[in-house]
């Protein structure tokens, strides 16, 4: 016997049968459909989201077809990973780039020769889920079914096509067989105790029961989403972009079942835009939101946001992921990105991070450290003539753009503190979240640079670059404090031939954490003493983060401890 399903022509509920030879005793079962919906939508982390250039901008950039950065297409990645910083400011810019949406009706590749089917078809060999048919789960149509789609034709309507699925179709998948199957499938989640995971004893978590499961899903379905949005532009923009797709998702369901509220599901960056989604002054979303799951957040923001725009990538542990080097291994390929897109200053560490972040030592001593006065946007980010300020002017637009310079990127700085600041105490209150606390994965807590012994105690305000290697080597030289050109830039060469020039360096990363976000950001999570749940985590590295049996497995248990506190209208 196979599932029921709805009637067009009357509405009503209707299973479809066979006949068995009167000698086949095997009982038989008829799936009831759902009354209920509540679709999980994730939302990736920076550099998950697939964009596309306007058609302007592909044509300025001579390309065969409009894709901005799609990291799962390996051809389309490797030429921007070798591309020139003003290649990659033209190509990564936030007025030129959307989300690189599917849309059935519509070829929007770029490329005539390229449909938007195949470019976001989803490779059958990828996708593990087995059910039956006639649900609103991923599943094969029946055979012979009017306008008959396969599963992975169904995902890329739900928005999977729009992130990297490499890093985050299995989580996806899992969701998806996990909350919607049998009981059965969950013995590695029901009866465990959330210490397995990395619980912290408070708040206190319960195991979940097969009774607990039961009573949850009974009579309700959890579709898995996704949603990209374009991480160049700031968080506070993308909210109110992606809470119109939510309401209208919520709108779309509720057309053939009761659907009220939505779980976020979030990596990264997508947990600042879940904020930003259920803050009133942004999406302003949070009545139809029942609860979140945030997955390493960088909840305070990460130094290592700084380091990079200073020094690149180029991090040395096993090299850096392939969204990293696509930014760049040199601080100049990294600013010509970052430097101009408000998203990836919203990465910086916020007045929450704390001071002392920025230290700078001589010979073991600890010359200066800030901020100093937990303001870390006029202590460092704007500064314009200091050697260890944030921005290089002469690196943010090697493209020669009209518009871009020191001066814009002041105020992007200043909107992205503007956005920390909004967001410090705003989470949902029905929060959980997992994070690495390992010891053994060294995060930028901090950003030392060493002056090496040739400094004699000049103060390091009246020091300037002299030449820079761009990836965190560099020699600095005694200056005027006036010395600064009208673009912000500082001379290349000292006004003092006499003057001896002497070397910095950058000191390793020191901190515990995921090798990009820092415990000391992760932990504000856990400090604001908003969340039902925190899972302090190890034995995986950030991107990754969704492919470790223990992030995996603390999220299921996740959603259903949010999904137990729904209370439907009727």
């Amino acid at each position: 016997m196979s599932a029921p399903s709805k009637n067009p022509s009357a509405g009503n509920t209707v299973a479809y049968g066979c006949c068995t030879p009167t000698q086949d005793k095997t009982p038989q079962y008829v799936p009831v459909a759902p009354k209920r919906v509540i679709p999980i939508i994730f939302l990736p982390g920076i550099m998950g989201s697939n964009l596309r250039n306007n058609p302007a901008r592909q044509r300025e950039l001579g390309r065969k077809n409009n894709v901005a950065w799609r990291p799962d297409r390996i051809l389309d990645t490797k030429e921007l990973i070798n591309a020139s910083p003003a290649r990659r400011q033209l190509q990564l810019d936030p007025k030129a780039t959307e989300v690189d949406s599917y849309d059935f009706e519509k070829t929007q590749t770029g490329d005539s020769n390229e449909t938007s089917a195949k470019r976001h078809g989803i490779p059958v060999f990828h996708m593990k889920l087995n059910a039956g048919p006639d649900s609103p789960l991923l599943v094969d149509d029946r055979l012979g079914s009017p306008n008959l789609k396969w599963k992975e034709q169904k995902a890329t309507e739900r928005g999977w096509s729009e992130i990297l699925y490499s890093s985050y179709g299995e989580i996806l998948q899992l969701c998806e067989q996990l909350m919607n199957g049998p009981a059965l499938n969950l013995a590695r989640i029901l009866g465990t105790n959330p210490t397995n995971w990395g619980a912290t004893v408070d708040p206190a978590l319960e195991p979940l029961t097969n009774d607990d499961f039961l009573k949850i899903t009974k009579d309700c379905w959890f579709p898995v989403h996704a949603m990209g949005y374009n991480w160049l532009r700031s968080n506070r923009d993308s909210a109110r972009v992606v809470s119109i797709r939510i309401k209208t998702l919520i709108d779309k369901y509720a057309k053939q079942y009761q659907c009220e509220k939505v779980i976020l599901m979030t990596h990264s960056m997508g947990g600042l835009l879940a904020r930003a989604l259920v803050h009133p002054e942004m999406g302003n979303i949070e009545s139809v939101v029942l609860g979140v799951v945030h997955g390493v957040m960088p909840a305070a923001g990460a130094a290592a946001a700084y380091k990079r725009m200073r020094a690149g990538t180029d991090e040395g542990f096993m090299g850096a992921s392939i969204s990293a080097r696509v930014l760049g291994n040199y601080g100049t390929e990294v600013t010509a990105v970052l430097g101009n897109a408000q998203g990836g200053l919203e990465l910086l560490p916020s007045r929450e991070y704390g001071n002392g972040w920025l230290r700078i030592f001589h010979d073991g001593t600890l010359v200066k450290s800030l901020p100093a006065n937990n303001d870390p946007y006029s202590e460092i980010y704007l500064l314009r003539r200091e050697w260890y300020r944030l921005i290089r002017a002469e690196w943010l637009n090697p493209q020669r753009a009209p518009g871009v310079g020191i001066e814009h990127t002041s105020e992007l700085i200043k909107l992205a503190g503007n956005f920390h600041d909004a967001i410090s105490k705003t989470y949902h209150p029905v929060s959980y979240a997992h994070y690495s606390a390992e010891g053994a994965s060294l995060s930028w807590e901090t950003v030392v640079w060493n002056l090496d012994k040739s400094y004699r105690h000049t103060p390091v305000e009246n020091l300037s670059i002299l030449a820079d290697g761009e990836q965190g080597k560099f020699k600095l030289f005694r200056s005027a404090v006036d010395s600064v050109n009208t673009d912000g830039t500082t001379p290349r060469e000292p006004l003092d031939d006499k003057v001896t020039a002497f070397n910095v360096k950058l000191g390793p990363n020191n901190g515990p954490g995921d090798q990009t976000v820092p415990l000391r950001s992760s932990e504000q999570q856990w400090m604001s003493g908003k969340f039902k749940g925190i899972f302090r985590q190890a034995g995986y590295v950030h991107q990754n983060s969704y492919l470790d049996w223990r992030a995996m497995e603390s999220t299921i248990y996740s959603l259903l401890r949010i999904a137990s506190t729904m209370e439907w209208s009727k």
